[in-house]
Order: structure tokens, then sequence, then C-alpha cells
């Protein structure tokens, strides 16, 4: 019929998952339209980001650090540093003209591995395998990197006639390489293109890969100027990417919650949350044993309780944190008093529940409070410092297992050290402090 065609290739993907849990429209867990463009992060940095972690043939997940660690790592040192090195050096060694190429063997065989790349990539696109299409693409970057470095234009150009030629190749042959790779990430990052065509200055129809014979093309004539370099991307900070997970943890509803200020936050209100999503669990079970209907209550239950724990524990640090300075005191007798309160209030919650879950951090307390009066009746009180010693230790465990957990998740999402490793060294760092304290204890 005319107008129309039949489909000829259909491309599907596995599914997406969201940091520790899955997305879901329904209950709003995840990062959808709005949000994206709410973070503040360019929407190019997004598309990238997508395309990179793109579950092509098995499932992956959304993370914020590894987000920030392909931007700051693939995007901006990797590619957005090789495009404003090039084409800085063309426009500060040669008032932005395009200068002419002399190739050499070490130059052939750049040219051929970049053909390598391309077809490559080429072959990926046809196949609807975007991620492993954009992967060949930073390998181009990846190669014209390693080229610049070997041939060290920057020092070629203050030697011979000869080295002034070679440097000229050099930088020469990068910028044919920047003008490349704007003509591949066009399907990908449509924003970051039109800035670098902008400092290329070529228009769109002279970007042009041949599907037939893909490989590199003289994109830049002898001569051609060049418009003004600017860098393409910026540093993601961690601090950003930590606030945007906190900001977004969750469901919508309870990030709404959150910011009018009716999120459960206390232990009371939290044992509350906890027992009724219990029972809204409880009956879902009960109604049918699709898994894909109760397995997102579940996973609420399973936060709430976390929730719970750490609303304990700090609970129980702040009470100590109080006991602890009535033992200084010599104030015996509010211990006394506390171990006893304390004690009532694990009978009562023995006597309610048989979930470990919900009193055993009640016991944990009454057993620390027991400790804290025996040494108040045998001891001399604890000084502050020791105190302050005990309070790092506890903070440079609780950063060491969270570090941990998240070089876990890296490693399982991606076998490219290079976005891995740095979390590690950190790891290692924390594993250092943290043993340097406990000598020093």
């Amino acid at each position: 019929m005319i107008g129309k065609s039949n489909v000829i290739v259909f491309f599907s993907s596995e599914y997406l998952n969201y940091e520790d849990g899955k997305f879901s429209k329904s209950r709003g867990v995840g990062v959808f339209g709005t949000d994206a463009q709410d973070t503040g992060i360019p929407s190019d940095v997004w598309r990238f980001y997508l395309a990179s972690i793109r579950p092509e043939t098995s499932d992956s997940s959304f993370s914020w650090t590894e987000l920030g660690t392909r931007n700051n790592s693939e995007l901006l040192n990797n590619l957005g540093n090789f495009c404003h090195r090039s084409l800085s050096f063309c426009a500060n060694s040669y008032k932005g003209k395009v200068p002419d190429l002399e190739l050499t063997q070490a130059d052939y065989e750049l040219i051929a591995l970049v053909n390598r790349e391309v077809i490559a990539y080429v072959q990926h696109m046809e196949k609807g395998r975007l991620r492993e299409a954009l992967r060949h693409v930073l390998s181009v970057s990846r190669l014209g990197n390693q080229h610049m470095q070997s041939q060290q234009p920057w020092v070629l150009l203050k030697g011979s006639d000869d080295d002034k030629k070679r440097g000229g190749t050099a930088i020469g042959l990068c910028c044919q390489l920047v003008a490349l790779l704007c003509a591949l990430l066009s399907p990908y990052l449509p924003e970051t293109v039109r800035k670098l065509r902008e400092q290329l200055n070529l228009k769109q129809e002279a970007l042009r890969i041949n599907p037939e014979n893909p490989s590199l093309l003289q994109y830049l004539p002898s001569g051609h100027v060049i418009g003004k370099p600017e860098p393409l991307f910026a540093k993601i900070e961690a601090e950003v990417l930590d606030k945007l997970r906190a900001k977004y943890a969750g469901t919508q509803s309870e990030r709404a919650s959150k910011e009018n200020g009716t999120a459960p936050g206390s232990v009371a209100e939290l044992e509350e949350a906890v027992k009724q999503q219990g029972e809204k669990v409880r009956q879902l079970k009960a109604s049918t044993k699709d898994k894909t209907v109760w397995q997102p209550e579940v996973a609420k239950l399973l936060e709430l309780k976390k929730q719970l724990e750490a609303a304990q524990k700090q609970a129980a640090q702040t009470q100590a944190a109080q006991k602890q300075s009535a033992q200084t005191q010599g104030d015996v007798s509010s211990l006394e008093k506390a171990v006893a309160e304390q004690a009532d209030k694990v009978r009562q919650l023995k006597a309610s529940t048989k979930d470990k879950t919900v009193w055993q951090p009640e016991v944990n307390k009454l057993l620390d409070l027991k400790k804290q009066l025996s040494a108040a009746q045998s001891a001399p009180a604890v000084t502050q410092s020791a105190s302050a010693n005990s309070a790092d230790l506890s903070a440079l465990e609780k950063e060491l297992a969270e570090q941990a957990d998240k070089v876990r998740k890296l490693k399982a999402s991606t076998k490219d050290k290079s976005v891995w490793q740095p979390e590690v060294n950190k790891l290692l760092a924390i594993k250092k402090q943290l043993a340097d304290l406990q000598i020093n204890k």
C-alpha cells in the first residue's frame, strides 16, 4: 500500500532497575522526565548515561554514583578533554586554521585503528545495539588522546622545521577526529553535537558517515578556520549526587510527605508505619500469588524497617550520650532509673510481638545502659576524649560499610576498571583511617 511500509527489524531490551529496587511509574519509584529536568544535570549527560547502561542483553541498574563516574571519566576526561585540547591547539598555534597533513606511518596506523572502530559502530547501530555502538565512539576518542600524548605536538612545535610539520600534522589529524566524533555522536548527544559543530565551523550536512564504506574522512580541508573552542562538559561533584540520591529516595508520595514535613521520622511514628505496612503486605499476599503485585510493597516495608532501625540507633546514641554525661558526673541513680525504664519497655515489646527485629534494638539499648551503669558504679568517669574517639570509630565503620556496598554495586554493573577503581581507592583509604583509629584507641 502506498505511503506505508512493513516493519523490517523490531528491537527490544531487558529491564532497567533503579538503585536497589525497580522503577515503578505507578508508585513513583525512580527518576522520571520532570525529575531529570529538575536535577540541573544537562540533558545530554542523561542521554549518554542511559545509552551507556541500556539493558540490551540483560537487566541493568540506574545508579547515581555511576552516573557521576561516567560523566567525569568518560564524558569530561576522555571525550570532552580530547575535543577541547585538539581545537585549542589549532586555535592557539595556528590562529584557528587547520594545518596541512603530512601523514607518517604512525598516523596511518592510527587511521586504521579508527576505521576499525567506525566499522564496528555502524554494524552495531544497524543491529540496534546502541550501547555497544557508543562504546566504539569512546574508543575513537581514547585513540585520539593516546595519539596526542605520544606525538606531543606542544613539544614538536618548539623544535626544528620538520618537528613543526609533524606537530601540525598531529594537531590537524586530531581535529579531523573531533569532526568524526561529532558525526558519530549525532544520534546520542544532539545539544553537544550542535555546540561542537559551531566550534568546528561546519554545517550538519558536512558531517556524514558512509554506511557502505564507514571510515575517517577529511571533514576539515587544510586552511579551514574553526570557531572558538569551549569546554563541552562539567564535573558533577559527589556531594551533588548524594543530595540527589537522598532527594529521590522512596516513592513520589513519600518524597512529597517529606517536603510537607509529614514523613514518619520518630521511632514511634516509624514503628506505627512498619506495623501498618506489614499488615498491608499480609493482605496482598493473601489475595494474590502474583509477586509483581505485592513485591513493591514488600520493598517499601523493608525500607521502613531500615529507617526504623536507623532511627532506633540514632535515638539510642542520643540517649547514650545523655547517659554518658550523667555517668561523667557520677549520677548513678539516673542510670539505674534508665535501666529500669528500658527493662520495662523491653518486657512490654516482647509481650506484644514475637518479631525479634522489633524488640532486639531495645534489648541492645538495655544492655548498653547496664554496661554504663556498671562502669559508673565501679570506675572513674569516662573522659570526653574517649567518648569522641568512640563516636569517630562508629562513624568510620558506617562509612566503610557504605563505601564497600557502593564498590560492590559498581563492579556488578560494569567491567570497566576506570569506572570503579576510584571508589576502590576511596574504600582502601577509609580502611586505613579506621585501622589507625583502632590502634590509637
